[in-house]
């Protein structure tokens, strides 16, 4: 069964002055303000579509390097990630040019050189990371506590 989630954008006003919010519909998403200034300049307080994106990879990614954890029989303690999104202009447009991926994992019996390419094939495992593929150059930096 396809499981199929929405969120909900208003935005009100012009571009550079005006402002916006976002929620999920589950409830598990609270109303958060958006504006283009979070996105270019500081945050003010307010996300942007960037940041939102960052927190969704970051919570997909650790779901998959737990997984792939859990297939080499060494399942996680504790993984804490990290993700960035860069967005930058791009000719003369906008684009997220980036996703930096930055775990730290505490996991019983594995080597550094195990729990590396097990990071690096969560990138690749990850629903979020299949999406950005072939647009966004994603990275992965992975270190044992």
């Amino acid at each position: 069964m396809a499981a199929k989630r929405t969120a909900q954008a208003v935005w009100e006003g012009d571009l550079l002055r005006g402002h916006g919010r976002v929620k999920g519909t589950s409830g598990g998403l609270p109303e958060t303000q958006v504006s283009w200034s979070a996105r270019t300049e500081a945050s003010g307080g307010r996300t942007s579509p960037e940041e939102l994106l960052a927190a969704a990879h970051a919570a997909c990614y650790s779901m998959a390097l737990s997984a792939g954890l859990g297939r080499l029989q060494k399942p996680p303690t504790r993984l804490a990630v990290e993700a960035t999104a860069t967005f930058d202009k791009v000719g003369d447009g906008w684009k997220v040019v980036s996703m930096e991926l930055s775990v730290t994992g505490k996991v019983a019996g594995i080597t550094a050189a195990e729990f590396e390419g097990a990071a690096k094939a969560a990138a690749d495992g990850c629903p979020i990371s299949g999406a950005l593929k072939g647009n966004v150059a994603v990275s992965v930096h992975a270190r044992l506590e």
